[in-house]
């Protein structure tokens, strides 16, 4: 089932895994995704797989080389030792 994206949605690489941002605005021909210690991204429509009970599966082959970069980052200030 194919939904409309819609702010708050959260976005992911693939099925299953963690989820990397959230959608923070959608526009005709992309979507700004945020990522936590990254900031703000623009991703083209054509980089989105699908769409599905509020989430949005991105190809990462066709994101930009810089949100892969901060995706390696997204939980850098959180603290080892809290476990939850």
């Amino acid at each position: 089932m194919n939904e409309k994206i819609e702010t708050g949605f959260m976005a992911f690489l693939a099925e299953g895994k963690e989820g990397i941002g959230a959608v923070r605005a959608v526009a005709g021909d992309h979507i700004i995704v945020y990522v936590e210690n990254g900031g703000e991204f623009e991703v083209a429509r054509s980089a989105v797989r699908r769409v599905h009970d509020a989430k949005v599966i991105l190809d990462a082959a066709k994101l930009d080389k810089a949100l892969l970069a901060a995706l390696g980052h997204s939980h850098d200030r959180e603290d080892p030792n809290l476990v939850g």
